[in-house]
């Protein structure tokens, strides 16, 4: 067993642990990245394209935004159009006098590895069997490189490594609660080299939803809301484009460029949270603590937004010696991540339509969005949400 000392072991190098590990550098506090897959594996995950305003400046405060302003797109809000009704903008600039960045969250873990890997950050790929120790005492975590055993001892760990990730089933069941609304639906979305349409859009049809959204200006992703029991092999690049512009009105259809598809996934939709996200050494961010569907684009930016809290927290406990923040880590980042679900849930009932509904069910979604067309109050408690909450002091 080759034993080695960290301050903070960081399980998961996506870019939740990435960015944890660069604004800890900063600190000068020392990490070690543990990642399960290869990195070329990590940098081809599609994953979201829309930042909060709040997470867009960390990335310009540590270094790491110069690629978004150059090559992202600052975004005033989201429209929403309707089957049978008026357009609706989400005017985050309009409420908030703030923007949100079109930017996907590859060129992010791009830039990211990019910058670890300049400052000789210690980051190990393929990194199996992870498993943490003692998490309450003397914390360490084992792995397995290339045959070879290691052991790291550290201060502290970060568990940043997704749903499936080791990190949270090390906290004991009797002290973990878990709260889980799974959707009977899922995304299906495809990725596209062709110009995308000058906004993102969400689309109701009483067929279901569908999406499109931007990445760079000649790729476009698109989605539809499919049965969460098909598979990508029952959907042709036909069939897909025949759904996804039958729920666009055909102002909108008539702008989509066609073509045929570089990426297709489906990803069953969730809500998730577990608590609490500290355990002894242990800290839960990201994915590892919760899950948010994908309706609002929440799920990186709440990633960030743990990282914040944690980055504050240790900072404050090595260079002041004190533990405040890290004894209101979870108290703290979980009313951020109760009310990024809160806006989540409710944009996936506005937007999807739920099997076996009755007429009940759709006249009080057709309500919701009425209300918001007509009511200031609602439009500007919408966009507030939907920008992103300030963090707490």
């Amino acid at each position: 067993m080759q034993e080695h000392r960290t301050q903070v072991c960081i399980i998961g190098g996506g870019p939740a642990g990435l960015m944890l590990s660069h604004v800890l550098a900063e600190f000068g506090i020392d990490s070690i990245v543990l990642e399960r897959q290869t990195k070329d594996y990590v940098l081809g995950r599609i994953r979201a394209g829309v930042l909060e305003h709040g997470t867009a400046q960390m990335l310009i405060e540590h270094g790491l935004g110069d690629r978004m302003t150059r090559q992202g797109k600052p975004k005033d809000g989201t429209l929403i159009v309707w089957e049978g009704q008026d357009d609706f903008f989400i005017d985050v600039k309009k409420w908030t006098g703030k923007q949100m960045w079109a930017w996907g969250q590859t060129y992010i873990t791009e830039d990211l590895y990019e910058a670890r890997e300049k400052a000789d950050a210690q980051i190990i790929c393929e990194a199996k069997d992870v498993a943490l120790h003692d998490i309450t005492g003397d914390a360490s975590v084992t792995y397995t490189k290339d045959g070879a055993q290691h052991r790291i001892r550290c201060d502290f760990i970060a568990g940043c490594d997704g749903f499936h990730g080791p990190s949270r089933q090390a906290m004991p069941r009797e002290v973990r609660r878990e709260y889980e609304r799974v959707y009977p639906f899922g995304w299906l979305g495809i990725m596209v080299e062709k110009p995308p349409l000058q906004d993102f859009i969400y689309a109701y049809h009483s067929d279901g939803m569908a999406m499109a959204a931007q990445r760079n200006p000649m790729l476009s992703r698109y989605y539809v809301q499919a049965p969460v029991t098909d598979k990508v092999e029952d959907w042709s690049d036909q069939r897909f484009w025949d759904t996804l512009l039958s729920r666009f009105p055909d102002s909108y259809a008539n702008q989509i460029q066609t073509g045929p598809s570089i990426e297709k996934s489906i990803a069953p939709l969730r809500s998730f949270v577990s608590e609490p996200l500290r355990w002894g050494k242990l800290f839960l961010a990201g994915d590892a603590g919760h899950i948010v569907p994908p309706t609002g684009a929440k799920g990186l930016n709440l990633a960030f937004s743990d990282v914040f809290y944690l980055s504050r927290a240790l900072r404050t406990h090595y260079e002041e010696g004190s533990d405040h923040y890290l004894d209101c880590y979870s108290e703290m980042a979980l009313r951020r991540i109760w009310s990024a679900e809160n806006i989540s849930w409710r944009l996936t009932k506005l937007l999807h339509v739920f099997p076996n509904e009755d007429p009940f069910d759709r006249k009080i979604r057709t309500n919701d969005y009425q209300l918001l067309l007509t009511s200031e109050p609602a439009q500007h408690a919408l966009a507030h949400e939907y920008i992103g909450l300030p963090f707490e002091d």
